[in-house]
């Protein structure tokens, strides 16, 4: 698998008529995807469940929208965000609970139409992940979960990212062009064109390659994580300000990047290993986000989907003030 990076398109969850416009937007994303029309059926379905559940739950919130590769096929990634009171996620599955005085059967409906389901919630709030896709396409075999925003909704990105996956090994890049907007944009392409050619060579040597073809952009930021699980290990490379970190539910580890600016000028690209043993998230992420922040403050989330993991770091931690970009990869799935 070979994935170009795309972002977020984030839909505020308010009052009733933005339920359907939600609902609108989700579903000319499966036409735009050729789902069958029982599939965009299902989209329509869970969109509207739940952009519902954010009005009686929550008050308001924000629904995650994209589109997300599967095995032979492309799916639909819908992610509900709030910071209402929280439930109890065992509860509120089962049909017939209700907090809002319905039928009760929401939760339990959105996890029969979904391929993939979770969910994480507490006293800060909670988020929902339904990932949908055409009844003959399958989830991929890689748990990994994206969000990325762009300042201000600006139809350009600055932020670039790409995975690579061939079964044994995986190959990750976040790349930040300076600022944000076109210019931006156009250094984090030329990168990530490059990287998408070789991703599995040595990671410094890629760090080089899109140091020459991002010459004469702005430049930017920009790091690769290649884990293989033949030798238990990953191994990074960045150059600027992408944060990386290993985690476990013990504790976390930070990936070392070094000072410079890729397509303009760093005095070498060094790669590091860190070893990888039992259950590991790879997170990458660009300077949209803080840095202070700690899994461990969020009990449980360690074990959720990536997906919802990268969608609460945004929640929580975006600086708003720039592009943003959180990817999570769950490791120790990757072979099995």
């Amino acid at each position: 698998m070979n994935i170009s990076g795309s972002t977020t398109t984030a839909l505020l969850v308010e009052d009733e008529s933005q339920v359907g416009h939600a609902r609108r937007v989700a579903q000319a994303l499966a036409q735009q995807l050729d789902f069958a029309d029982g599939d965009a059926g299902r989209v329509a379905l869970v969109t509207t469940e739940l952009a519902t559940n954010l009005l009686k739950h929550a008050g308001h919130g924000v629904l995650h929208l994209r589109a997300t590769p599967g095995q032979t096929g492309i799916g639909i990634e819908l992610i509900a965000v709030d910071r209402g009171p929280g439930f109890d996620p065992s509860e509120c599955i089962a049909d017939g609970y209700s907090t809002g005085g319905t039928q009760g059967t929401g939760l339990g409906a959105l996890m029969r139409q979904s391929q993939v389901f979770d969910i994480h919630s507490d006293n800060r709030g909670s988020v929902v992940l339904a990932q949908l896709y055409p009844r003959h396409v399958s989830p991929p075999p890689l748990l990994f979960g994206v969000s990325q925003h762009s300042l201000n909704d600006d139809p350009s990105c600055g932020d670039v990212w790409h995975l690579a996956f061939d079964g044994s090994r995986i190959s990750a890049l976040v790349i930040d062009g300076i600022g944000h907007g076109e210019d931006a944009e156009r250094a984090g392409l030329a990168g990530a064109a490059v990287f998408a050619t070789a991703p599995f060579i040595e990671p410094a040597t890629s760090l080089v390659e899109m140091h020459q073809a991002m010459n004469g952009t702005r430049g930017g930021a920009a790091a690769v994580s290649l884990y293989d699980t033949s030798v238990g290990k990953l191994r990074f490379a960045g150059v600027g300000n992408i944060g990386g970190a290993l985690i476990n539910a013990e504790k976390s580890r930070g990936l070392a990047s070094h000072p410079g600016i890729v397509g303009s000028q760093f005095r070498k690209a060094v790669a590091f290993d860190y070893p990888v043993d039992g259950r590991q998230l790879l997170i990458m992420y660009s300077d949209g986000l803080q840095s202070r922040w700690d899994l461990r403050d969020y009990p449980g989330l360690v074990h959720r989907h990536p997906a919802i993991i990268a969608a609460l770091l945004h929640r929580d931690f975006c600086r708003g003030r720039d592009d943003v970009t959180v990817m999570v990869i769950a490791l120790e799935e990757i072979g099995d």
